[in-house]
């Protein structure tokens, strides 16, 4: 682990900072004694409406983050969680010993001060400090200011080092909450409700994925964490609750990558009585929402590419993205062999147990998919890889499925789902045969769902939404890793 050469992180400084704390316990003023603080105002709410605080006694408190002046003056900027402002502080009006100890206060000190606000002759609104305290000691120096904290691999490790020191950090992660908070506000105002559902499941259904599995000592029962919401959802579909929602994380036992962390965030939804066109409607009017409400635009932009969420998506079945993209036109191909042939031409790696649906599926990532720039729901996918979706009644070859594409990436995944327990029992024996096979990611027969299944479904739109990959476009975030507060990471040695 690389990190640019910091002189204050020496030993030696170390060692003066826990003298220092020492010192201030001799003197009885031990900091970590001191349980709350009488800050009654943030430092934004003082810079932005200074009129109406000028000349006002206020008290704040936050991370001393620079330091400057000599002999009896001192100024300093304090950051709290709304941004800086900067403290003035006078030897006459502190007295020799508060004075004093505020000369020894260390960069990444959490400090109280109060007094009135005024503005400097530089027009720097300011707080007139008539009273200090130091509340907590910082016993390790932050990275140096003008070096930062630069080294990505120490930034999500020490997430909390990379708040204090990068500012863009934080205003990530408060997009983040405010897109998550848009989000459950708009999904309330049309009738769901947010539920939640176990995460330790006995059988983890409702992707392709490979489960992580665990064991549970009181019960001397082997279980696996989920990764996916859609079983349990739709069991509350059959119980009546008609529109749910949840919003919680999930875990599949995949590679690390810009996109993909084996826990992430997922959002799924279940609607009675609509279809996947129901979800394309919520899906852009959704998004829209939430763009204007937290960007207040629908035109964003990521990584140089300019996406408009303000006109209507595209819509494309997949069929027609790949005579588009790859010039293919897939209705001519009746079976799997000839299926096999295309893909050998066009140098499409597949396996033996692919059939027609697969190769058609291969097709659109390796020729399609990477044009999906604009928002862009791409339709109606092969049965063979749809095993939860309800079949189009004039090709049952296809599903009433689609998946939501921004920049190339999948975003959201939906159906008209399956609601027929004699269909869907089939289909979980398709899935069980290729597990047998070796396919890691298949399902396996959920025998209750099937029962709540056979009690009665009504038709339903559902639809999975990747919440990570959302904040990444409306952040300009070049990796998951940066919208997630702490991704996974490999255990230092110092860590097992």
């Amino acid at each position: 682990m690389s990190q640019e050469p910091q002189k204050s992180n020496s030993s030696d400084v170390i060692k003066v900072r826990y003298e220092k704390l020492e010192a201030l316990k001799e003197a009885g003023k031990d900091p970590f004694v001191i349980t709350t603080s009488d800050r009654d105002i943030l430092a934004e709410t003082i810079r932005s409406n200074f009129e109406e605080y000028e000349n006002k006694d206020v008290c704040v408190a936050g991370r001393l983050m620079s330091k400057r002046g000599k002999g009896k003056v001192s100024f300093m900027d304090l950051h709290d969680r709304s941004g800086k402002i900067q403290i003035f502080a006078k030897f006459d009006d502190l007295g020799e010993v508060d004075y004093g100890f505020l000369k020894k206060w260390d960069i990444g000190d959490i400090v109280e001060v109060k007094g009135f606000v005024f503005k400097t002759q530089m027009g720097e609104v300011s707080i007139h400090a008539k009273a200090v305290r130091l509340i907590s000691k910082s016993l390790k120096p932050l990275p140096e200011k003008y070096h930062g904290l630069k080294d990505t691999d120490l930034r999500y490790r020490q997430r909390y080092v990379d708040l204090i020191m990068n500012p863009e950090v934080k205003d990530t992660f408060i997009k983040r909450s405010k897109i998550l908070s848009s989000i459950r506000k708009y999904l309330d105002s049309q009738g769901f409700m947010e539920v939640e559902t176990p995460m330790l499941v006995a059988n983890a259904g409702g992707a392709s994925a490979r489960p992580f599995e665990t064991h549970f000592n009181a019960l001397d029962e082997d279980l696996k964490l989920r990764i996916s919401l859609e079983l349990y959802l739709k069991r509350l579909i059959v119980g009546g609750l008609e529109k749910v929602y949840e919003i919680g994380r999930v875990f599949r036992n995949e590679g690390l990558d810009t996109r993909h962390n084996p826990e992430f965030t997922l959002m799924e939804l279940y609607q009675a009585y609509t279809d996947y066109n129901g979800m394309m409607d919520l899906t852009e009017n959704l998004y829209r929402h939430v763009a204007q409400e937290v960007l207040g635009t629908t035109v964003i932009t990521y990584n140089g590419i300019e996406m408009d969420l303000g006109k209507p998506f595209e819509r494309i079945t997949m069929v027609d993205a790949v005579k588009k993209y790859a010039g293919i036109d897939f209705n001519e191909i009746k079976t799997d062999e000839d299926a096999k042939a295309l893909a050998k031409e066009k140098g499409i790696e597949f396996e033996d147990r692919h059939k027609k649906g697969d190769i058609l599926n291969l097709l659109f990532e390796e020729f399609a998919e990477e044009h999906m720039i604009q928002p862009t729901f791409v339709m109606d996918h092969p049965v063979e890889i749809s095993p939860l979706t309800k079949r189009k009644p004039e090709n049952p070859d296809y599903v009433e499925r689609f998946e939501f594409f921004m920049n190339g990436w999948e975003m959201a995944n939906a159906y008209s789902e399956l609601n027929d327990p004699i269909d869907q029992r089939a289909r979980f024996k398709a899935q069980e045969e290729l597990l047998a096979q070796g396919d890691e990611e298949a399902n396996t027969t959920d025998e209750d769902f099937l029962n709540a299944l056979e009690i009665g479904m009504p038709p339903t739109g559902g639809i999975g939404f990747g919440i990570d990959r959302m904040v990444m476009l409306l952040t300009d975030s070049a990796a998951i890793r940066d919208v997630l507060l702490f991704p996974t990471m490999k255990s230092l040695p110092n860590d097992k």
